[in-house]
């Protein structure tokens, strides 16, 4: 009855996708290239390169830092992030050799809370790697503020909020560098695919060699990472950085194109959607839902359970799914309470307490390109009867 995504897909992605597989360009190529021109304009940077996930753009972003020329960053450096992410925010700072610095969110928001990470801030702390939650962007301004206020890099894991702006801006580039996601259940989907997006001509050449077995090729004669020798044959296989392969298809690139051409429309009707779902929620004792920062991209509903349904999440969401309403955990809840935790380097927590309430208590439903008042109505519903079952 209520999935949590849908394919955004139709005619017009399976005809570009067999087009190009009849015409053989597999490799990354010119609709790749064309793709990040497009993104980088849509976002409002200069550049943009492609990755094949938007894990693989965080990871491609965290070495970027670390082999860009007169970087700023060292092994056993501090990284500040919000204790509310998917795991891979996470894992590239310690893969690079950061250690990761978590920060409690704000529980309106679900955002990092600026107040909390100034308060963390050491001579050790090099970077703030903020991420806009679940289509909400973080305070931005207020982040942006503090990194220079102290010389820090600030970062965004925008992968969850693509189209959200605030104060007129995009959300994504308010950081030296922000990471995007097209996977199928975000806003545009190419099958798998990222995007870094970042003003910096040092940074995006760095990008696009980590991208590539760290090789020279894809780069200008002269550039920031290695000097051609303007022997081509030579330059082929000329391995500067310790990259990867983290290219992503030509049939990406091209289906990424059509996505963003729909994009807007997409954007609209998930706003529509949002102002159905906070009016069904206005004056609710019981449910708080996440308070919009800026403009919203509302990748999808977050819903916190409080007064006389705290506690009561695992039965809800059992009764929700019986129902078939799909739901899932805000992102992965207060990440430090994973087990993997045993395998990374971090400081000292403090006190997570906005963290483990949504931990406990919260979950999301999801949102899409079509409308879905319909649903939201019947999910109403639905907690009504929850209520009177359980609270009576």
């Amino acid at each position: 009855m209520y999935p949590l995504a849908s394919s955004t897909w139709n005619d017009e992605e399976i005809l570009v996708s067999t087009e190009l597989l009849k015409s053989g360009e597999l490799t990354m190529g010119q609709n790749v290239k064309e793709f990040e021109e497009q993104f980088a304009n849509y976002i409002g940077t200069k550049y943009a390169v492609m990755f094949n996930s938007g894990s693989s753009a965080n990871l491609a972003m965290l070495a970027a830092l670390k082999y860009v020329k007169d970087s700023k960053l060292a092994d056993g450096d501090h990284v500040i992030v919000p204790a509310v992410s998917w795991s891979t925010t996470y894992y590239p700072i310690n893969q690079l050799g950061y250690v990761l610095d978590f920060v409690d969110i704000d529980l309106n928001t679900l955002n990092i809370d600026p107040v909390e990470v100034e308060k963390r801030i050491t001579p050790k702390t090099k970077a703030i790697f903020t991420v806009n939650l679940l289509g909400n962007p973080s305070n931005l301004p207020a982040l942006k503020a503090i990194a220079d206020k102290h010389n820090l890099i600030l970062l965004e894991d925008n992968c969850e909020s693509l189209g959200a702006s605030i104060n007129g801006r995009m959300a994504g580039s308010y950081g030296s560098m922000s990471s995007h996601s097209f996977y199928f259940s975000h806003h545009i989907c190419t099958m798998e695919g990222g995007m870094v997006n970042t003003n910096s001509k040092e940074l995006m050449e760095t990008l696009v060699s980590i991208r590539a077995h760290g090789w020279t090729r894809g780069l200008e004669l002269n550039n920031s990472v290695h000097p051609k020798s303007n022997n081509e044959w030579d330059d082929l296989f000329r391995f500067v950085l310790p990259g990867y392969n983290l290219r992503p298809i030509e049939l990406s690139g091209a289906i990424g194109k059509v996505q963003l051409r729909k994009f807007p429309k997409f954007l609209e009707v998930r706003r529509q959607n949002a102002q159905h779902f906070v009016n069904s929620f206005e004056g609710s004792e019981n449910y708080k839902i996440q308070s919009e920062n800026g403009e919203s991209s509302w990748f999808g509903f977050s819903i916190v359970l409080q007064n006389k349904l705290k506690g009561k999440r695992e039965k809800l969401i059992q009764y929700l799914e019986l129902n078939n309403v799909s739901t899932r955990p805000i992102v992965a809840g207060n990440f430090t309470l994973n087990p993997v935790m045993k395998h990374l380097k971090y400081n000292p927590l403090p006190s997570l307490k906005n963290s483990n309430i949504i931990h406990t208590d919260g979950f999301f439903i999801g949102n899409h390109h079509y409308d879905v008042s319909n649903e939201i109505k019947e999910v109403q519903k639905l907690l009504r009867i929850f209520e009177r079952e359980n609270l009576s």
